[in-house]
């Protein structure tokens, strides 16, 4: 059968805003399914709806001045459950725009997708708010061009995909909403993120792969990801691998960026017990500016309920090493400009019987700024660090290492601290204003030129 056109407004769609078109979206959606793919095309004007759920080889086309404004009553998003999903713990509403199993669509034009998270955000635990774009075991998956504002939950996330493309897509929610990551690809494959720019109240730009308790996300490692030409504002983190990493998160390049006020730049997090691994990433050729700390590495992440009385993850002793060891490698940091620094120029904290191995910075240069008031976090989310401010790189439990034409400035500190550090090269490492050498703690085989 030949592809169909629909108008939206030509099948009992109402644009004025106030209809809840919930009901004749899903009739057309069902016609274009049972015509085997099709467009859904949005004229100018205010759409309220729930889930509108994507068929196969299916275009949702939003003009210039169309607006999909998330309807208020959470009945209009159908559980995602346990039975339609085997092994999925996170359950909860489907999101705004929703694909399942389902091949070939896509999200294009240059109108809004409004979430009006507003109606769920007074209840910041609940985390079974809709998601903005939600495809889940989608083959075939490109958004382009599309604003994406006030999304309750998470905006866009792709979970368990083959073959993303996201490309010149803005997102906009505000700094102080509850969990309202960006872009949040969760165990696909072959993602290409673009041109994009992302504001938001927590992490801009995530690649997971499950926690140790997502038995299906941990079949589907994050691998193949290609990050480029993004503006990262705001938000808690630039671009973040990980906590929920135990699928993998692998082959992952992050190039040509800016990134502005985010907590942190690049940010890497794990603990004890989640298992998988990130390796194998290459960052490079990113500006920030005002962000708390650059780069960090955190294997004591302490996010997620946990109790810093829980040895078991929390210990800064060497423990025996377990097959849900996690485990991060291969990392290059590359060609990395930063100013107005406030917290640390850069901060690893890996778990000692698993140091972060292959880590390269090169050409890297923090500069940090003098505040009146105190950062308002720690360098990373772990139990046992305190606030740092205006100091240089802080580095422990890392091995088979090199840092090379390292430029930093410093407000306070001795510019590099290296602890239970084996193997390490530190070539061409300036620290203006430091108060002393490089200190040294437990480490082996590390060369200073």
């Amino acid at each position: 059968m030949s592809e169909i056109y629909i108008n939206a407004l030509d099948h009992g769609v109402v644009g004025d805003g106030k209809t809840n078109n919930t009901a004749a979206i899903r009739k057309i959606t069902e016609m274009i399914e049972k015509r085997g793919g099709g467009t859904l095309y949005f004229p100018p004007g205010g759409y309220v709806t729930g889930t509108i759920e994507l068929a196969d080889n299916m275009t949702l086309y939003l003009e210039g001045g169309a607006e999909i404004l998330g309807s208020a009553d959470p009945a209009d998003y159908p559980m995602i459950t346990k039975e339609m999903l085997p092994g999925y713990n996170r359950g909860g509403h489907s999101g705004l725009i929703k694909a399942f199993r389902r091949k070939n669509v896509t999200i294009t034009g240059r109108g809004v997708i409004n979430g009006r998270g507003q109606n769920w955000w007074h209840d910041p635990k609940n985390e079974s708010r809709p998601r903005a774009i939600q495809p889940i075991l989608c083959d075939n998956v490109l958004i382009e061009g599309v604003t994406i504002i006030n999304s309750a939950m998470w905006t866009v996330h792709p979970m368990c995909c083959t073959n993303v493309t996201i490309d010149k897509i803005t997102i906009k929610n505000p700094s102080d909403s509850p969990n309202t990551d960006g872009i949040n690809p969760e165990s696909c494959s072959n993602v290409h993120i673009s041109n994009c720019t992302v504001d938001v109240g927590d992490d801009c730009l995530t690649l997971k792969s499950g926690t140790e308790d997502d038995e299906l996300q941990k079949q589907y490692p994050c691998e193949n990801i290609v990050v480029t030409n993004c503006t990262m504002l705001n938000g808690h983190g630039g671009v973040v691998l990980g906590s929920e990493m135990s699928g993998g998160v692998r082959n992952v390049t992050i190039s040509n960026c800016v990134f502005n006020g985010t907590d942190r730049g690049i940010r890497m997090k794990t603990r004890r017990k989640r298992g998988g691994s990130i390796e194998d990433v290459c960052i490079s050729n990113i500006v920030m500016d005002g962000v708390l700390v650059p780069f960090v590495i955190n294997g004591y992440y302490q996010c997620g309920g946990a109790s810093p009385d829980d040895m078991s993850l929390f210990s800064l002793e060497k423990l025996p090493p377990r097959d849900d060891t996690p485990v991060i490698r291969n990392i290059t940091i590359s060609n990395i400009r930063a100013k107005n620094v406030i917290a640390s120029a850069g901060y690893i904290y890996a778990i000692p019987e698993q140091p972060v191995e292959g880590l390269k910075v090169i050409n890297y240069s923090a500069e940090m700024v003098y505040t009146e008031e105190e950062p308002k976090d720690k360098p990373i989310m772990a139990f046992h660090v305190k606030k740092t401010h205006g100091e240089g790189l802080f580095c422990a439990n890392i091995k088979n290492s090199v840092f090379r034409d390292v430029s930093i400035k410093v407000v306070r500190g001795n510019g590099l601290e290296l602890v239970n550090a084996e193997n390490v090269n530190v070539d061409n490492f300036f620290a203006e204003g430091a108060e002393g050498e490089p200190k040294l703690e437990g480490c082996s085989g590390v060369r200073i030129v």
